[in-house]
């Protein structure tokens, strides 16, 4: 076994009757295009096609919706090129973690971490694969509902499709994503170009009075925007793996800027599109937006639209978990995770340990725990980390004025932005106090588990003997070694 473990980090090719030394490594092929994909991969989920209703009914009336929708949309492009900035001068994979624990070191970055490894990871994927399994069942289940137990098991089949395929190659994940993504497009310009042929043909009255002052409700506009920049929300991912982009410096800029346009035009002329085929009573009382929408317009076609929510929902899956493994491979780097965690596959190239990790604790998570209840405790948490990440950038140019910065922002840009997520985290203090306490709990659990884990060098030798014999047999068993940065 040792004689293995010894000569197994590089592995022998024949090429052209010579014998060369392959590099375990992960490669750089996250090109332009498949960085665009990969972002809007991941923002554009069920959301758009299901319930856009909550920024309605908070903000008031149609007009004041689309504002909050494009508001949104800028502060999200703010976000994303503090995010951009970061990703230029700080050239490592890992996103929010990586961020955090170059400026305020390893206690807040390990928080962060095991708040994301115990719970918003595998609760989140649960969910989006729920959304995934619930749809792609229900043209064949129609005019009834899916079965709960069928429900559950599409969800099993569709998180490990992508637990295997973010396994298997690093290339096929990313052709595969930027197939979902056109389908994600193709699908919404269903929905764009016959609500802007009804609009065109005069159809309008919806529109009218849309800025209506006595219906708009002030107090409800920040839960409006909670709401449109949870929907936005994805922006961030390419950040998880910067290692594996092509030429960095100019790629993630330019991807998280064409994204974030054509996201941002998407989700306001399919909002637009929606209205001018439902009125906003109608809109309201829909439970699936562009279900009532085709049903409307499109008579039998509407059998369609449950589909494309389905690969919308996959494509959303796979890009998260794509780059989710990239942060617990960094971390594991960084000491913070187990070491078989940041060990590669000898010929596939993929960070195989950190992609499978979550797979347990997100199937525990959908047969036994109640998914929203977690999501509903940690969403402040996301927001509270992101904000703390992009003053970080703040802190970073005071503190580290000669740090090369390819890509650089004016400063009211992450000064804007971090007060929008402190706002935001302050809202959920002031409107949940009680599940908003229970997301502090659960995230202050990460303190005594860094001194246990962490910061405690001397750990008993049973336990050393244990966690190394432990770390011999999944490098055996996954074929995985570790790589040199």
């Amino acid at each position: 076994i040792k004689s293995v473990l010894c000569n197994i980090n590089s592995h022998f090719q024949e090429k052209n009757d010579k014998v060369t030394i392959k590099k375990v490594e992960l490669r750089k092929k996250v090109t332009l295009l498949r960085g665009i994909s990969i972002i809007i991969g991941t923002i554009i989920g069920a959301g758009i096609f299901i319930s856009p209703k909550g920024i309605l009914k908070n903000s008031g009336s149609v007009g004041m919706s689309l504002v909050v929708w494009i508001a949104c949309g800028i502060l999200s492009l703010f976000g994303a090129l503090s995010y951009a900035e970061l990703g230029t001068c700080i050239k490592k994979s890992g996103g929010h973690y990586t961020y955090i624990l170059e400026a305020f070191g390893p206690q807040v970055a390990f928080v962060r971490l095991w708040v994301d490894m115990i719970a918003i990871r595998p609760a989140g994927l649960a969910v989006i694969a729920l959304a995934f399994g619930r749809y792609i069942l229900e043209p064949i289940f129609m005019p009834c509902g899916v079965p709960e137990i069928a429900i559950k098991l599409a969800t099993t089949i569709g998180i490990t499709m992508v637990m295997y395929l973010n396994s298997m190659s690093v290339s096929w994940t990313a052709r595969i994503q930027i197939f979902l993504t056109f389908s994600k497009l193709l699908a919404i310009a269903i929905i764009i170009v016959p609500g802007l042929y009804q609009l065109f043909k005069g159809e309008t009255k919806n529109f009218e009075n849309a800025f209506e002052v006595n219906t708009v409700d002030l107090s409800g506009l920040p839960l409006a925007f909670y709401s449109g920049m949870y929907a936005y929300a994805g922006w961030f991912y390419l950040n998880f793996v910067t290692e594996e982009v092509e030429n960095p410096e100019r790629t993630m800029p330019l991807a998280i800027c064409i994204s974030m346009v054509i996201v941002m035009i998407c989700y306001t002329m399919t909002n637009v599109a929606y209205y001018t085929v439902m009125s906003a009573e109608e809109l309201l009382a829909s439970d699936a937006v562009a279900v009532t929408f085709a049903e409307k317009l499109m008579g039998n076609f509407s059998v369609a639209v449950p589909v494309f929510v389905a690969l919308s929902c996959f494509g959303s899956m796979n890009g998260c978990l794509f780059a989710i493994s990239r942060m617990f491979y960094v971390a594991s780097r960084e000491g913070q995770l187990p070491e078989v965690l940041s060990m590669i596959h000898i010929r596939r190239h993929t960070p195989l340990p950190a992609v499978i990790v979550l797979y347990p604790i997100t199937l525990l998570i959908l047969f036994l725990g109640d998914i929203y209840s977690l999501l509903n405790f940690m969403s402040f948490l996301r927001w509270l980390f992101i904000g703390v990440a992009v003053v970080g950038l703040i802190y970073l140019r005071y503190t580290r004025p000669d740090m090369p910065r390819p890509f650089k922002v004016p400063i009211f840009i992450p000064v804007v932005f971090s007060f929008t997520c402190f706002f935001m985290v302050f809202l959920s203090l002031y409107s949940d106090p009680i599940n908003t306490g229970i997301g502090f709990a659960i995230s202050l659990t990460g303190i005594p588990a860094y001194f246990i884990f962490i910061h405690f060098e001397r750990k008993p030798k049973w336990f050393q003997k244990l966690s190394d014999s432990v770390n011999r047999s999944l490098q055996i068993i996954l074929e995985v070694v570790p790589t040199e940065h």
